[in-house]
């Protein structure tokens, strides 16, 4: 179905119906299934810190505690979540801090290609920085107007709309620049590196030369 990069997953229809179309393979799934690897991290608010580390332009460090980054500007984006296992969820409104913010605020050096996302546990999944820089992209604290559960993601699990949904980790905690690509936790494991669900990008022997390092 040859979709651009940056079509809007949950768009509506004409009368306010959810968008019949679905990347290949995908199906459409009511409610939202609780799907991660490991246990889930207890929230201590007065430990928890968000950093931007790496290539960044002014070769610092950059912290936020968990009230200076709730307090950063907040967006909302409606939009699918298409997970690997192939079920979709569609029309999600999404909220939270864009990814561009960060961005904004602490600017990687002119040199960094991609980022790697990281979350608790070590857990980390690898992106091309126009990837993470997508106006759509999101470190979402809410759904439908509602704090994340815990299963889900809270305090922080960054949305990619146009990516499958393991691109997003759970439970986030920094990103770092990169100069050079390098491959996350399930990107290791034989996910493919780029991760397009319109494209079917779902494991590592699908991929064309210049779309990953090597395994």
């Amino acid at each position: 179905m040859g979709q651009p990069a940056e079509r809007e997953s949950g768009e509506r229809a004409a009368g306010g119906a959810a968008h019949p179309e679905l990347p290949p393979g995908q199906r459409l799934q009511k409610g939202w299934p609780v799907t991660h690897y490991g246990p889930v991290p207890k929230f201590r608010p007065e430990r928890w810190e968000f950093r931007v580390f790496g290539a960044t332009a002014d070769g610092r460090k950059h912290c936020w505690n968990h009230e200076e980054f709730a307090a950063l500007p907040y967006a909302t984006v409606v939009a699918d979540l298409h997970c690997v296992t192939k079920f979709s969820m569609v029309g999600a409104e999404w909220g939270g801090i864009p990814a561009r913010t960060v961005v904004d605020i602490a600017p990687p050096a002119p040199d960094v290609t991609h980022v790697m996302v990281w979350a608790e546990y070590g857990f980390s999944s690898n992106l091309r920085l126009e990837d993470f820089t997508s106006a759509r992209s999101l470190f979402a604290t809410h759904k439908d107007g509602e704090l994340l559960t815990a299963e889900h993601g809270f305090p922080l699990r960054l949305i990619v709309p146009h990516l499958y949904a393991w691109k997003g980790p759970k439970w986030v905690r920094g990103v770092e620049y990169m100069t050079a690509d390098r491959r996350g936790f399930w990107e290791e494991r034989g996910y493919h590196n780029i991760g397009d669900p319109w494209r079917e990008q779902r494991y590592s022997y699908q991929e064309e030369p210049g779309e990953g390092p090597e395994l």
